[in-house]
């Protein structure tokens, strides 16, 4: 597929977003929102006197949203394609030799999908690890998913199909899986210039979810689809209204700060928050100095090569 200097611009904003909002939310995860400092003093390194989160970790450094993010990047041009136990395997290498990561080692590894990670690793087939459980939707799926609605160039069907497996590698109940679908076509519709992106996502799926062999589906999408008061947790319907209600923000900066302002899982939901954000204003809408803080560019930046992605 042919892609125009903007295409380019608002797939690699939508990469970047998803990582800059990661890092930005690194310091300031597990906070509540009270304790945080005022939204337009968030930045990559937290005002002094703030104590934050992950000691150790360098400031500019993506958590484990971004590393499975990008190993699933890597699966769809490795395999052309969504191969899950390419994913499983490269989620194992992330977890054990900090595959993905910015400095070699990982951090941040949500209950569930460590839960998967070891299942992963004693060999059980990728799409049998994911829990599907009602308790087993948190937001490790979502916060990963943006990369296949950057590369996919099948079918809506095709495109929420992938998105729904992706997911259950690590988190495999309906209702993970139908956010994780809802956001992709969200994506998309963005991509494709809509007017009304989240709307119209809404009505495809609604659509494609109308057959029998979705009604589990459906019935999650209308339960994603009721009013939602967003509190910034790692619950997948939290997180995917979180960074919904951030999204009413005038520019890149001002959405994930306000995503980070939401306080508890702030790097995930700026993380989902802020792919969405570098789709709508592409990579130069992200500020300049939190692309540079950004550490590990040149791993992104090979994988944008060998997608076509050069900017």
């Amino acid at each position: 597929m042919h892609l125009s200097p903007d295409d380019i611009d608002r797939r690699r904003g939508g990469l970047f977003g998803l990582l800059v909002g990661d890092a930005l939310g690194v310091p300031y995860e597990f906070h509540d929102p009270a304790n945080l400092p005022p939204a337009d003093l968030i930045d990559m390194a937290p005002p002094a006197g703030f104590r934050r989160s992950h000691l150790g970790v360098p400031e500019g450094t993506w958590s484990d949203d971004g590393a499975q993010a990008l190993a699933l990047l890597d699966t769809l041009l490795s395999c052309d394609g969504l191969d899950a136990d390419h994913l499983g395997a490269g989620f194992v290498a992330w977890w054990n030799d900090g595959y993905a990561t910015p400095d070699g080692r990982p951090f941040d590894i949500g209950n569930q999908t460590t839960e998967a990670l070891y299942k992963l690793e004693a060999g059980v087939p990728a799409l049998q690890c994911g829990g599907r459980g009602e308790r087993d939707n948190g937001n490790g799926s979502l916060m990963r998913v943006l990369p296949l609605a950057l590369w996919h160039t099948g079918s809506d069907d095709a495109l929420v199909r992938d998105a729904h497996l992706q997911s259950r590698v690590t988190h495999a109940h309906p209702r993970s899986e139908a956010c994780c679908a809802l956001y992709c076509l969200w994506a998309r519709r963005i991509l494709e210039g809509v007017e009304e992106p989240w709307e119209a996502a809404v009505d495809t799926l609604s659509g494609l979810y109308g057959r029998p062999a979705h009604a589990a589906h459906e019935a999650e999408l209308r339960l994603i689809l009721q009013p939602f008061v967003p509190r910034g947790t790692g619950y997948v319907l939290d997180c995917l209204h979180s960074a919904r209600v951030a999204l009413r923000g005038p520019d890149y900066a001002s959405i994930v700060r306000r995503a980070v302002a939401f306080g508890l899982d702030t790097d995930t939901t700026a993380a989902v928050a802020g792919g969405i954000a570098g789709l709508r204003f592409g990579e130069q809408g992200i500020p300049d100095r939190w692309r540079a803080e950004l550490k590990g560019r040149d791993f992104v930046e090979g994988l944008c090569a060998r997608a076509g992605w050069l900017g």
